[in-house]
């Protein structure tokens, strides 16, 4: 059965979770005994959340004829010949008034029955109470029929916690049996090995019984001192070789701003006297080769040292600019990973260029320009790690954006944890460490603990159950 997105506003959303089965319908009988026939409802009503009567009554009010749904048979009658896609628009403002949420958007709500008779939708994402407005006529049929109790919320968690532990067994079992192929492959080269080397002792002392007396003698004479058979070369890191190589260099450098004549070599060459003394003052060649050196350094520790936050920074904004040019050329995000995987840093530092590149700049709205985005962040969501790295570029974005864009970070958490990209061990880890270091007094673990929050009791309540 073909799906689509519940909800007019996410139909081209790839991402999106939350998806029912497209209507159905059949035309039934002639003339005054003409009906609609909705072959799916049952199926369309249960992924909205929400009784079949109410959205067959619906469709009777909505287009002044009798409409019936038998609870023992499943079917949903309205009278009259009607097109599917004039149904489908009638679903959409059903969903629109009572499934989906007025503040967030998301269709996990449940219908609530107040004292005063007035119906409201509480959202189980993000906590709004929504009005409804009690002026349309399917008010009163909910009234007179009221809801069950939403009971599989719960349920549906634990479901998918079940299906994330599934396919992490999955991979450690495959991981496991990657490692015996490897174990097997390895004893089979290290019994090659072994014979190989067995054939070659063999080989060795059928040479070492044919050899001529006089062999051994010569083998057990010390080698020449010119010898460099036992030389091992390698190249000397210690500091002290380290400055020795930076004073050959300046020696080389200075040498040809230093010019001396040729009776001054001779002299130098044949006094020693004459020859300390330049060294002990730093005259006479008119170059202080102390103060050379000093400031050679000097300027050698300021590059790698006073310049390296300013240049990290225009690394991030070079590689930032590059990737807007990359997203205004209409890239996709196969294309948009192959470019992420040739730029040369770190996995953090990508990810943050690409956050920048997507939202810099973004105030009000930002919620929504995540959600319309989150498919370019998940060109960057495949590496170990990489959510953890996600979640610190929001930080870091939040910390330079305006405090518009700070308020709506919780409905970005939730947007992104929706679509599965986040997992809740990942956002309460990085908000235990966040909150409780040295950024602590940022506003955004204030906007983000009631988000927080929700998910701690959702699986506290899942465990207790």
């Amino acid at each position: 059965m073909a799906l689509q997105n519940i909800g007019a506003g996410n139909k081209d959303d790839a991402f999106y979770r939350y998806k029912m089965p497209r209507m159905i319908t059949k035309i039934e009988g002639r003339g005054n005994g003409i009906k609609t026939n909705v072959v799916n409802m049952v199926d369309i009503a249960k992924a909205l959340g929400r009784p079949p009567s109410y959205t067959t009554k619906y469709f009777g009010c909505e287009l002044g004829a009798q409409s019936k749904f038998d609870e023992k048979t499943g079917t949903s009658h309205v009278n009259g010949a009607h097109d599917t896609a004039k149904l489908a628009g009638l679903l959409e403002n059903f969903i629109k008034k009572y499934v989906q949420c007025y503040g967030c958007g998301n269709p996990e709500t449940e219908i609530l029955i107040t004292k005063s008779q007035m119906l409201t939708l509480k959202c189980a994402a993000c906590g709004f109470i929504s009005d409804v407005d009690m002026r349309d006529k399917l008010t009163t049929f909910i009234l007179k029929n009221p809801p069950e109790q939403k009971k599989g919320s719960k349920d549906k968690k634990a479901m998918r916690r079940a299906e994330k532990e599934r396919l992490k067994e999955g991979e450690a079992a495959d991981e496991e049996a990657k490692k015996l192929k490897k174990e097997v492959a390895k004893k089979k080269g290290s019994s090659k090995e072994g014979l190989s080397k067995i054939s070659k002792k063999k080989a060795n002392v059928s040479d070492e019984e044919h050899s001529p007396t006089g062999s051994q003698a010569d083998q057990t004479e010390a080698p020449p001192a010119d010898s460099d058979d036992d030389v091992e070369w390698q190249t000397d890191t210690s500091m002290a070789a380290a400055q020795q190589r930076i004073q050959e260099q300046l020696n080389a450098v200075t040498a040809s701003m230093v010019m001396l004549s040729a009776t001054e070599e001779k002299s130098d060459k044949s006094s020693p006297a004459r020859e300390e003394k330049p060294k002990a003052n730093g005259q006479g060649t008119g170059v202080n080769f102390s103060n050379s050196k000093e400031s050679l350094v000097a300027q050698t520790n300021g590059v790698k040292h006073g310049n390296s936050k300013e240049k990290l920074v225009d690394a991030k904004e070079r590689v930032a600019d590059e990737i807007k040019e990359h997203l205004n050329k209409g890239l996709s995000v196969a294309q948009l990973k192959s470019f992420l995987g040739s730029i040369s840093g770190s996995h953090q530092d990508i990810v943050d260029a690409l956050f920048e590149a997507l939202f810099g700049g973004v105030g009000k709205g930002f919620s929504k320009e995540v959600t319309k985005k989150k498919k370019y962040l998940a060109a960057v969501l495949q590496e170990d790690g990489s959510q953890l790295a996600l979640l610190h570029a929001i930080e870091s974005f939040c910390g330079k954006s305006s405090s518009e864009a700070v308020k709506e970070v919780a409905l970005v958490l939730k947007a992104l944890y929706d679509v599965d990209m986040l997992e809740e061990e990942f956002i309460v880890e990085w908000y235990e460490k966040g909150s409780k270091g040295s950024n602590k007094l940022s506003p955004i673990w204030k906007n983000v603990k009631p988000f927080v929050e929700w998910l701690q009791s959702a699986e506290s309540e899942t465990e207790d159950e």
